[in-house]
């Protein structure tokens, strides 16, 4: 099996919280786990499977690590990998633009034919999103201000279905 590597951006801790649940739900498999501003282009070409994490600023930005980093993914042959994503969003706060920073990285990424781990529409109440594709986000969507007691769920659920998409 091999390793995984989740690079997260993450302001006030929040995406560093669930990105270090993602790795625990896991379990036994290898998963390490970089904060991005401390991560270098590097650190990412080491991996075969990857999970990208960040929160959502203003109106579609990514968390400020992702800007510094997102340009540099094309030095990268995503051909032979595969991307998850997880974002996290305040949908009642901003209901029209609900976890855009992850519909922003998805938009952004190199090659989308590599991303895996898309996640269901249902159980979430906004009127736009740029994560939203096809009738599901592209990748996990948490909302820890007004729905944390779903976000382990979601994590648990998610993760067994990466196992099968990773490997």
């Amino acid at each position: 099996m091999e390793t995984i590597g989740i690079f997260y951006g993450s302001t006030y801790g929040m995406t560093e919280k669930s990105a270090k649940k993602i790795k625990k739900a896991f379990g036994r498999s290898k998963v390490d786990i970089y904060n991005l501003k401390d991560a270098t282009i590097d650190d990412i070409k080491r991996y075969q499977n990857l999970i990208f994490g960040t929160s959502a600023w203003g109106i579609g930005e990514m968390q400020d690590d992702w800007e510094m980093t997102i340009d540099h993914l094309s030095d990268i042959d995503f051909s032979d990998r595969k991307v998850a994503l997880f974002g996290l969003g305040d949908q009642k706060e901003y209901p029209e633009s609900f976890v855009d920073g992850l519909g922003t990285l998805y938009c952004r990424l190199p090659d989308k034919s590599c991303v895996v781990g898309t996640w269901p529409i249902e159980g979430y109440d906004f009127y736009f999103s740029l994560a939203a594709k096809d009738g599901v986000f592209v990748g996990l969507v948490l909302d820890d201000h007004n729905q944390e007691e779903l976000s382990d769920e979601r994590i648990l659920s998610w993760v067994k279905q990466l196992k099968k998409e990773f490997y």
